[in-house]
């Protein structure tokens, strides 16, 4: 569906393109990354920017006629001849948004929709990419898979934003796409990406995807953002509760302790898959309920420097 025949979303249970688009003016609250490159591990001083230059490659042995200001003292002092450094022109720096798009994210008890959160955390991480002059990109995975290539400026932060309205209104369709799967196309689409941020519940976490994340993790720095209901990582007070249904609405009667620990238990179960798959593994991750403010989750987990820093 286009732009122009697109009615817009409420924001709260469905995706509103006008909220995306006004989280512009938010991504200066998120603090810009302190890069750091390969030249840092030489002694050089570390970049707060994503612009083109010569970044370091390799010292090799002095050759006559070399460049004495390139001279890599370090290495010269270790082994005892003299080194130049190598340098290359940097490539322009990429953000790839990974967006979970399953039905699990369709849920919601307090503010909105997971789902409509995550469309949040990733426009405004798109604006933020965008402001530190990085290419921007995403794949959607849920019921199939959609690739948005990155692109720089403020095009690539208005695509993805229309994206994000266009694949929230889009039907369901059958079938499921696993973490695994959805990061294998990341492996071999998305070369050159600096930074990965990964959007998810946690529902489509499989053990398949360690392998993924690992090859992602020598090339890329990775973020995780899972985002979760209040009522999946809390316990609700004693009560009964409506609950809309795609066979109509229920009532559950969640009067005793034991009734609303199990829920939370069964509701929490994907947020806890997700933990288990990334901690091993030392990658970043921050949660964000639907109540939260998505520039300061993004904040502690864009800057993070780990993976290829």
């Amino acid at each position: 569906m286009g732009a122009g025949q697109r009615r817009d979303g409420d924001g709260r249970t469905t995706v509103a393109l006008a909220q995306l688009l006004s989280l512009r003016a938010e991504a200066g609250k998120i603090r810009l990354p302190r890069v750091v490159s390969r030249q840092s591990r030489h002694g050089q001083q570390a970049s707060r920017s994503f612009g083109r230059g010569m970044d370091y490659a390799e010292s090799r042995a002095y050759q006559a006629g070399d460049d004495i200001r390139r001279l890599d003292w370090r290495l010269t002092a270790r082994s005892g001849r003299l080194h130049t450094k190598l340098f290359q022109e940097e490539r322009e720096a990429q953000l790839l948004i990974v967006l979970d798009t399953h039905g699990s994210m369709r849920f919601g008890t307090r503010e909105r929709y997971k789902s409509v959160q995550a469309a949040r955390a990733a426009a405004l991480a798109a604006w933020h990419g965008v402001a530190c002059g990085e290419r921007v990109g995403m794949l959607g995975f849920g019921s199939s898979q959609h690739f948005l290539r990155p692109r720089a400026g403020i095009r690539g932060a208005t695509g993805i934003c229309g994206a994000l309205a266009d694949w929230d209104q889009a039907p369901d369709d059958v079938g499921s796409q696993s973490l695994s799967l959805a990061l294998g196309r990341v492996l071999r689409e998305a070369r050159g990406v600096s930074r990965i941020l990964l959007i998810s519940d946690g529902w489509s976490s499989d053990q398949a995807a360690r392998g993924p994340l690992l090859s992602l993790a020598q090339r890329s720095r990775i973020g995780v953002l899972l985002v979760s209901d209040p009522m999946e990582t809390a316990l609700l007070p004693s009560g009964r509760y409506p609950l809309q249904t795609d066979a109509g609405r229920v009532e559950l009667d969640l009067a005793g302790e034991r009734a609303r620990r199990e829920l939370q238990q069964q509701l929490g179960q994907g947020r806890q898959r997700l933990l288990d798959l990334i901690e091993p593994l030392g990658l970043a991750h921050e949660s964000l309920d639907t109540r939260g403010d998505p520039a300061a989750a993004l904040g502690r987990v864009l800057t993070w420097r780990g993976g290829r820093s």
